[in-house]
């Protein structure tokens, strides 16, 4: 093969990146812009979808150009976006009916609310309960996929993070949508579908069962799309679903930056990462600590049961095969570090937090619950609140930054004994990416108190390389699995130090604390 490359687009929720990958997996080039949320009323969260295509392609082509390069060295494009944030356009025009809604968005909050004491969804979670008791006295009943299917179901909720909930307040809302929808003019897609849709110019309207398993509108354990989740909403019938492709697959090609290039690999944000970290066996863990922290666990090619509320998503599907996850969600990380910098102004750069944390040997028994905007999994308590516990007037702003970096290892373990409790699989090694992985402190912390090893990457950036991994599988550009893993090198290992007793007293008075921070609003 000529010298060629792999360009990413790496789609997040605050902005769009490309990248150009080589074989190596060096940078050749990179380039950025931000996409800026709207905000129409309180709670509701939009963003552009016309904006984040015109950006996605001013990078791509500013990426290119500072690399000197043409579309005949590019063997193939990955995407990657952030989840569940969804549009719908006009399959004639090409015109979103209206902004893409973010999974952050919580307009529909009620209307889940509502749906979800519909009678058959109540029978659904009703009969879900039964066999989750039934199989925690009989344990082999775990085995069965159906068995695992109806106790997930007993956790059945309806949030307003789901793709389904904003198709259907669009319809209500937007003047003439419901009415095309019903004629079939109007299509659905997560940011993945809608970008294909734009490179493709409408040639191509898919997503792969990443994206898909994402957005409440799709079962796992079938590999269908969900007729108990679709059927509560009311969706016409006629509106225009993607089709559903592999991971790695065949895109289509766009011709819009040169000669043509085949787009071979659609991937949501997380599951590109935990691909990137070589997590292919069962029981493989990675920690993305980035805005909030993401951690997902390799369970194997069978969706597991989760009484944590942990949903099995796919994690990708790869030469016929369909390999799944678990993941837990940490809301606040980098985002309340940026709250000792931005609120409390006691940092002037998060790259401080590192050495004041060092500088004391404690907390001097402080603890800090990030409860900002609740408390996410295992504890899904949306009226938890942010708490400072164990102040004396020997506290300072060392202990209060040190309490403040420790309690992202916390909230890690607390996912992480749920995780183990759901799969029965025994974690040896974390795989850490993301920017607040770049602090010491954090890993060797969370090393301690989830009394595992934790690697740290070179490459940080984890979720644009996976993408090209997926892209490159399809076109020969790397071989296999097993040629990947030799690309993954590790900067820094961080081992386990703490003692058994003092890691459970710690861990003892932090869920002391996180009892005092639940149903406080």
């Amino acid at each position: 093969m000529d010298k060629k490359y792999i360009l990413v687009n790496d789609v997040g929720t605050t902005g769009v990146r490309s990248v150009i990958i080589d074989k190596d997996t060096n940078i050749v080039s990179e380039a950025y812009e931000e996409v800026p949320h709207i905000y129409p009323e309180p709670g509701w969260v939009e963003q552009d979808p016309g904006e984040i295509w015109e950006k996605c392609l001013k990078v791509t082509k500013k990426a290119m150009s500072d690399a000197k390069l043409t579309s005949k060295e590019i063997a193939a494009i990955g995407i990657a976006t952030q989840r569940a944030t969804n549009v719908l356009w006009d399959k004639k025009t090409g015109t979103p009916v209206y902004n893409a809604i973010s999974w952050q968005d919580t307009r529909t909050a009620k209307l889940c609310e509502e749906i979800s004491q519909q009678t058959s969804l109540k029978l659904v979670r009703g009969i879900g309960r039964v066999i989750t008791e039934l199989s925690s006295a009989v344990k082999f009943l775990r085995k069965s996929r159906a068995i695992r299917m109806l106790i997930t179901a007993s956790h059945l909720s309806l949030t307003p993070e789901m793709s389904t909930p904003h198709v259907r307040w669009v319809l209500d809302n937007v003047k003439g949508a419901n009415e095309k929808a019903k004629k079939g003019d109007i299509l659905f897609g997560t940011l993945d579908t809608w970008l294909v849709w734009k490179y493709t110019e409408g040639k191509v309207h898919a997503t792969d069962f990443s994206n898909i398993s994402c957005t409440g509108m799709f079962d796992p354990f079938s590999l269908k799309w969900s007729n108990t989740l679709l059927k509560p909403f009311k969706l016409p019938k006629e509106i225009k679903l993607p089709e559903i492709k592999e991971t790695s697959d065949d895109y289509g090609k766009t011709t819009l930056l040169g000669e043509p290039i085949p787009i071979t690999s659609v991937v949501a944000d997380q599951q590109s990462a935990l691909f990137a970290e070589a997590c292919f066996g069962k029981g493989d863990v990675k920690c993305t600590n980035g805005t909030g922290t993401f951690i997902d666990m390799n369970t194997g090619h069978e969706p597991m049961a989760s009484v944590h509320k942990m949903t099995p998503m796919i994690a990708w599907k790869l030469n016929g095969k369909v390999t799944y996850q678990l993941e837990g969600i940490v809301n606040t990380t980098g985002s309340v570090v940026q709250w000792l910098r931005d609120d409390l102004r006691i940092i002037s750069s998060a790259g401080e937090t590192e050495k004041l944390a060092k500088s004391v040997e404690d907390t001097k028994g402080v603890y800090i619950v990030p409860a900002f905007a609740g408390l996410s999994s295992p504890h899904w308590d949306p009226y938890a609140r942010g708490t400072i516990l164990g102040l004396t007037r020997g506290a300072k702003k060392e202990h209060l930054v040190r309490a403040t970096l420790e309690s992202i290892a916390y909230r890690c373990r607390d996912i992480m004994l749920a995780m183990i409790e759901d799969t029965g699989i025994k974690v040896r090694l974390i795989k850490a990416d993301g920017g607040a992985s770049q602090n010491d402190f954090i890993l060797q912390f969370m090393a301690d108190m989830l009394h595992v090893d934790v690697e740290r990457p070179k490459i940080l950036e984890a979720t644009a390389l996976g993408a090209a991994y997926f892209a490159g599988l399809r076109v020969g550009y790397w071989k296999s699995q097993d040629e990947l893993k030799k690309y993954r090198k590790v900067d820094k290992r961080f081992s386990p130090k703490m003692s058994a007793k003092k890691r459970e007293e710690l861990y003892e008075d932090w869920e002391r604390a996180v009892e005092r921070a639940l149903d406080w609003a």
